[in-house]
């Protein structure tokens, strides 16, 4: 496939590809969806609608999940993430005292989002203002991630060379070290 075929069927099927995706996994999805955005390839103003309708899609899935008490089938997912029982009921005992705040906390921080977003079914805080909440945190992250994509894709071609000498570098550093590190510890086992 030539390049200019690849960027037919993005901008073609992109959007049908991009709203799944976001639906799963937002702020990556968004800030690809930046970079395609740059390049031509997407509307910007019809991705930054679709990533925010996604990433709304998915949060309401994880709030209904937590509203149905489903969250003993989300534990083992939540226990690699460290979150256990004892973490889920401290998180929905704060979130009964503040949840504005600890939901918008959560979804801009992204890595309590999945926890969040759960407690707040699991808190039975009501919808529409969970909804109202959550779009209010959900637009200035997918705004941020969708520059943050349309400005890699300004830089990107010069900092390719840049990214490519920097990651052989580290690569021979940790070469190095592994060596060094086992040549140690043979004369200590010696």
């Amino acid at each position: 496939m030539t390049e200019a075929e690849v960027g037919a069927l993005i901008r073609d099927y992109g959007m049908l590809i991009i709203a799944p995706l976001a639906v799963l996994e937002g702020p990556v999805v968004s800030v690809i969806s930046g970079y395609l955005a740059k390049a031509g390839l997407v509307s910007l103003q019809l991705v930054f609608g679709v990533l925010v309708v996604a990433d709304l899609a998915g949060d309401i899935l994880l709030y209904v999940l937590g509203r149905k008490g489903r969250a003993g089938m989300a534990l083992p997912w939540l226990a690699r993430f460290g979150v256990t029982r004892r973490r889920l009921a401290q998180v929905i005992r704060a979130f009964r005292k503040n949840d504005a705040r600890i939901l918008v906390i959560g979804k801009l921080t992204h890595s309590a989002g999945f926890a969040v977003l759960l407690a707040a079914g699991m808190a039975r805080m009501p919808f529409v203002r969970f909804l109202a909440l959550n779009l209010l945190a959900t637009v200035p992250k997918v705004m941020i991630c969708l520059a943050l994509g349309w400005w890699f894709g300004a830089i990107s071609d010069r900092i390719g060379n840049w990214l490519l000498g920097g990651t052989l570098m580290v690569f021979f550093f940790v070469a190095v070290f592994a060596v060094y590190h086992l040549k140690s510890r043979q004369r200590s086992e010696k």
